[in-house]
C-alpha cells in the first residue's frame, strides 16, 4: 500500500502545476495525500512548511484550521467538498476566542462556524498559505476565514451557501483572492475588514488584491470594511443585493486609497432586508460610504434598480455615523438601466469628489454623467 501511495503522489505533481499555477514541488517539500473517510486535519497537522495537503474528491465532513506557514491546502476541483462535521457550531461565534469569567476560553474552527480556517496570533502573521481547487458549503460563519495572515492567496474555491460569508479574512495584509466563486451565502460573498468585533481605524492592507472572481446570489458580492490600500479588479458580480461596498466610519485613518476598477456589475437586484447596519438593500452597484481618495474608474454597471436609499449604479452615501466621502474619483465608467439613478450622490460634501467622463444618462443630482 505504502509503495502505491508514493507511486500516486509522484503522478499528482502534474497536477498542483496545473491546477495551482505554479511549478512542482521542492526537493524536500513533501506532498500529504487524503483520501475519502480520512482526516484533512491531520494531514495538515503532519505537513510542515513548503508541504502540500492535496485532497482527493470526495465530501469531507469537518473544519480544518491551518496554522503552519508556506503550506498548501488543495483540492482536486469542486469535486473536493468540505462540509460541517459532527462538532460544528450551528451559530457564529467569535473567531478565535471568547471570555468567560475573565478567562480566555479556546474556540476552534468547527465551534467558531467555519469551515476552512488560516490562523496566525496577536505576535506573529501566518504568512504564505494557499488554499485552492475545491468546495466549501454549509458553515455556520464563513466557508473560509483567514486572521492574522500575510500573503494569503485563495483561488479556484467555490464557496457556497455558507450562512455568513463565503471567504472572509481580517488583520490580514498582501492578500490574493482570485478566480473563487461565492454564491449564495448570507451576507458578503467576499469580507474584508480591519477587525471584525472592534471599532479601529482603517488598516492598510499593503496591496491585497480582489480579483476575477464569480459573485453571484449574496447579500452583497464583495465588502471591504475599514481598509486601505486595496484593488477589487475584474469581477462578475450579478444577482446580488448590492455589488459592491467599500465602508468607513469616524476613526482615524479613514478608510479609502482604494481602487475598483473594470469589474461587470449587473442585475444585482435580489431584495435583502435590513440588519442592525443597514438597511434594507436592492439594485446597489458600487456603493462608497465614509470613504476617501478612491478610485472608481472601467466598470461596467448596468440595470441595479431598487428602491432602498443605497440603490443606483455607483452610490455615494453619507456614512450612518455622519462621516462625509472625500476626493473619491469616478471617471471612465459605462453606465445605464440603473434606477433611480446611473450616479447617485448623497453626500452633503458633494465638492471634494469628482466625476467625469462616465457614460450614462441619468444622474441624482443631474450633472454628474
Amino acid at each position: 500500500m505504502r509503495k502505491c501511495r508514493i507511486a500516486y503522489l509522484a503522478c499528482t505533481a502534474a497536477i498542483i502545476g496545473t491546477g495551482l499555477g505554479a511549478a512542482p514541488p521542492v526537493t524536500g517539500h513533501r506532498i500529504h495525500l487524503v483520501a475519502p473517510g480520512e482526516s484533512i486535519q491531520k494531514a495538515v497537522d503532519a505537513a510542515q512548511s513548503g508541504d502540500t495537503v492535496l485532497v482527493s474528491p470526495g465530501v469531507y465532513h469537518e473544519s480544518v484550521t491551518v496554522k503552519t506557514p508556506r503550506l498548501t491546502l488543495s483540492g482536486m476541483g469542486p469535486g473536493t467538498v468540505i462540509e460541517p462535521g459532527a462538532d460544528a457550531a450551528t451559530t457564529a461565534q467569535t473567531p478565535s476566542t471568547t471570555q468567560t469569567a475573565g478567562t480566555k476560553k479556546s474556540v476552534s474552527c468547527a465551534e467558531a462556524g467555519n469551515g476552512i480556517c488560516v490562523l496566525g496570533t496577536k505576535e506573529q502573521d501566518v504568512e504564505g498559505v494557499t488554499v485552492a481547487n475545491l468546495t466549501v458549503t454549509g458553515f455556520a460563519r464563513a466557508g473560509v476565514f483567514g486572521m492574522a495572515t500575510d500573503g494569503l492567496t485563495v483561488r479556484r474555491v467555490n464557496a457556497v451557501r455558507n450562512a455568513v460569508w463565503g471567504i472572509a479574512q481580517e488583520r490580514s495584509v498582501r492578500s490574493v483572492l482570485r478566480d473563487n466563486s461565492a454564491q449564495d451565502n448570507g451576507d458578503a460573498g467576499l469580507f474584508l475588514a480591519n477587525t471584525i468585533n472592534e471599532e479601529q481605524g482603517a488598516a492598510d492592507t499593503r496591496g491585497t488584491l480582489i480579483e476575477r472572481n464569480w459573485l453571484q446570489g449574496n447579500r452583497i458580492g464583495v465588502t471591504v470594511r475599514r481598509l486601505r490600500d486595496l484593488t477589487v479588479a475584474s469581477n462578475r458580480l450579478t444577482g446580488n443585493c448590492a455589488a459592491v461596498f467599500l465602508v468607513g466610519d469616524e476613526n482615524k485613518p479613514k478608510a479609502g486609497a482604494l481602487t475598483v476598477r473594470d469589474n461587470y456589475v449587473e442585475h444585482n437586484n435580489k431584495s435583502c432586508p435590513k440588519t442592525d447596519r443597514l438597511p434594507a438593500i436592492q439594485g446597489s452597484g458600487i456603493v462608497l460610504t465614509g470613504t476617501e481618495d478612491v478610485l472608481v474608474t472601467g466598470n461596467t454597471i448596468k440595470d441595479n434598480v431598487g428602491s432602498s436609499p443605497l440603490s443606483g449604479g455607483i452610490v455615494l452615501f453619507k456614512s450612518f455615523v455622519g462621516v462625509t466621502s472625500e476626493r473619491n474619483r469616478i471617471q471612465d465608467n459605462a453606465l445605464r438601466g440603473n434606477a433611480p439613478a446611473d450616479i447617485v450622490n448623497t453626500e452633503t460634501n458633494k465638492g471634494s469628489n469628482t466625476f467625469q467622463r462616465n457614460s450614462c444618462r441619468a444622474s441624482t443630482p443631474a450633472g454628474l454623467c
